[in-house]
């Protein structure tokens, strides 16, 4: 039987990604199997990309969120140009090489997201849309749309079952963003067995419900009705869509609908009945046909022609908009330490007791107005983390062009999406909520830090110093959390130099994720706090001699002067190092990091309202702790702070306890 084209390209996706898992003895080739007619209509009739320019910014965006479908992905990533070769293939999942088990940012050529957790590819793709379409309304002239990609997304019943999905998805309805594109692979199956067993839902309904338009291709291998569903999809841009395509796991393989074709190899025999099934010209592992080659050769051609189109396009653009064009350069390049050390106006506040939280919302109004590419919000908090950007508008299905975004009681997703602005490109956004929730956005702060995504999160209410609102409320642990999370750069702040010093740590990183730690109460002005918080820790004040280093962070730095004029009363010696940043102090020098913390002035106190875990290193064998390993209570802060022990007393007895 003579196959077309088409037909052929599909087949070997097929055959590459079930040869990728067989060698590898490890992978997930079912989903591969049953997405191929998709995924291969979308690449090739729809995808808007250049192997030859993979990072172009208004190149269509392609999310695989059912992450451990990888295979498929490099499958096309190879067959489209991408630095992704048969011998990559044949390394599949092995160390070192650039087609790890799940899709990782950065290591493979083409890949826009990190994949894996279920869920996080969708709901980081929400933020990519609204970067999109907020960068639209900003640059976009009549006849000149620079900004028109769309964001497509394939994903399985693993990703509709996960919360985060329905979070970021609810909020993409309520924003009608008519960019994005959902193909949901629904092939009934999860790793247990049938989705029957605990998933019953009608989710085009649901996806109904959050405002999609909806579609369904009965049929995964009807490549016609799916390529109709995108065209119709993509000609309305009033909603995002949702295009249920029903598919049967392991397609053509013996194993076809069996869940065990899930998550590992189909074995040698069932790989060769399924090349037999398939009329695929050849059994040998890893065969392309030439002409299947050639045939994606001329793809690639038409589409970097189309890239050099809109090259074109921008090229007239700046000739038509010089001052749009100049403020995208200046909107896109690489900020500096300098840009913000050197701006004396950013860093001049008033001499009173002010909460870090307040003093971080009048660094966020001074660098809008420095830094033109500002967005961000909170999870529905913004008047107490105090993260909105006075005379600007928000964010919404009228209004694309505002700056303040209003995220919802949506954590989890917030963070996503938050990664999903920072990689889509073009903009220095932000998220913010309680320190407490830092443990509903966990685990997309830690997608930040594996792809080197260097999202701002504003943490405020940092410590019981919230008080009343009691234990559930009260951050303990979450500081240790984030501190033991590679690449995640904490910054507590203990007034409003140290801040300034935060934001410009934020505004400037490259490669990691800051999270600034703020506090709900006021702290006063301290006389030595200077940029060099910059460095993480640094000797704020010291005596003569001295016979003792108090290390602190954020609220209890204050603690540590008062404690040390009290120590000094009584003849011991005190150093004070205000340590903001764990993290970066431990990115310094060896040479810095003594002369700061010496190794000969052993006798050291770590205070901090939170758990002790974390500062062990720094207080050593003969040092002690004012800190809290335990949960906090319903009273004003200042009650529990004396309750707890964080008080001059106390401090002072510390210290001649260790003496």
């Amino acid at each position: 039987m003579t196959q077309n084209i088409n037909q052929k390209a599909i087949n070997t996706i097929r055959a590459l990604s079930v040869d990728m898992v067989q060698k590898a003895n490890s992978g997930h080739p079912g989903k591969p199997l049953g997405s191929a007619p998709m995924a291969q209509t979308l690449w090739e009739n729809h995808l808007r990309i250049d192997s030859k320019n993979p990072n172009w910014i208004n190149r269509d965006r392609f999310i695989l969120s059912a992450g451990h479908a990888s295979a498929l992905l490099y499958s096309l990533l190879h067959l489209y140009g991408y630095e992704v070769s048969i011998d990559d293939l044949k390394q599949f999942r092995q160390f070192g090489s650039n087609t790890p088990g799940h899709p990782e940012l950065g290591d493979t050529d083409g890949v826009d997201t990190t994949t894996g957790p279920l869920g996080a590819g969708l709901a980081t793709a929400v933020g990519m849309a609204m970067a999109q379409a907020h960068l639209a309304s900003k640059y976009n002239k009549e006849g000149y749309e620079v900004f028109d990609n769309f964001t497509y997304v394939l994903a399985g019943d693993g990703d509709m079952m996960e919360g985060i999905t329905s979070e970021a998805s609810s909020l993409a309805g309520t924003l009608e963003l008519g960019r994005l594109i959902v193909l949901y692979d629904s092939n009934s199956i999860t790793i247990e067995g049938s989705t029957d067993l605990a998933f019953k839902e009608n989710v085009r309904q649901r996806y109904e419900a959050y405002g999609f338009e909806t579609f369904l291709v009965e049929d995964g291998n009807d490549t016609e009705a799916i390529n109709a569903a995108i065209e119709k999809a993509k000609s309305n841009l009033d909603k995002p869509s949702f295009i249920e395509v029903i598919t049967k796991i392991g397609a053509g393989s013996p194993m076809e609908g069996s869940a065990s074709t899930h998550g590992a190899p189909l074995g040698e025999e069932n790989i060769l009945k399924l090349k037999e099934n398939m009329n695929y010209p050849s059994t040998e592992p890893f065969f392309v046909e030439e002409a299947v080659y050639d045939h994606f050769e001329s793809v690639q051609k038409e589409k970097h022609d189309s890239y050099k189109e809109w090259e074109a396009m921008f090229a007239e653009y700046a000739k038509a908009h010089p001052e749009s064009y100049a403020q995208y350069l200046e909107d896109t390049r690489e900020l500096t330490l300098e840009d913000f050390t050197n701006d004396k106006d950013l860093w001049e506040f008033e001499d009173k007791a002010v909460a870090t939280r307040s003093l971080s919302g009048i660094v966020i109004n001074r660098l809008n107005n420095k830094v033109n590419n500002m967005f961000g919000g909170s999870a529905d908090l913004a008047g107490s983390t105090m993260t909105m950007m006075t005379n600007e508008t928000s964010f919404s299905a009228d209004n694309y062009a505002g700056k303040n975004l209003h995220f919802g009681v949506r954590e989890l997703s917030m963070a996503a999406m938050g990664n999903g602005m920072v990689l889509y490109g073009g903009l220095k956004p932000y998220v913010a909520t309680f320190f407490v929730f830092a443990d509903f956005l966990k685990p997309m702060a830690r997608l930040s830090s594996v792809m080197k995504a260097p999202l701002t999160y504003v943490l405020t209410h940092d410590s019981i110093g919230v008080g009343e609102d009691g234990p559930t409320h009260e951050p303990i642990e979450q500081l240790t959390m984030l501190r033991a999370q590679p690449n995640f750069i904490d910054f507590r702040p203990a007034d409003a130099t140290e801040t300034m010093a935060g934001w410009t740590v934020a505004m400037t990183s490259k490669d990691a994720p800051v999270g600034l730690i703020l506090s709900r109460q006021n702290l006063p002005q301290l006389k030595g706090s200077s940029q060099e918080a910059l460095k993480g820790a640094y000797i704020l004040e010291e005596s003569d001699k001295v016979d003792v280093v108090l290390l602190a962070s954020g609220s209890e730095v204050s603690l540590a002067v008062n404690a040390k004029a009290k120590l000094e009363e009584e003849g011991i010696g005190v150093r004070i190092v205000s340590m903001p940043s764990q993290e970066l102090f431990e990115r310094q020098s060896q040479e810095y990091k003594d002369s700061v913390l010496p190794k000969e002035l052993r006798k050291r106190v770590a205070i901090e309202a939170g758990a002790s875990l974390s500062w062990g290193k720094y207080v050593g064998l003969d040092g002690d702790y004012v800190t809290l390993d335990r949960f906090g209570a319903s009273a004003p802060g200042d009650v529990l702070f004396k309750e707890f022990g964080f008080t001059v007393e106390n401090v002072v007895n510390k210290v001649k306890g260790i003496l």
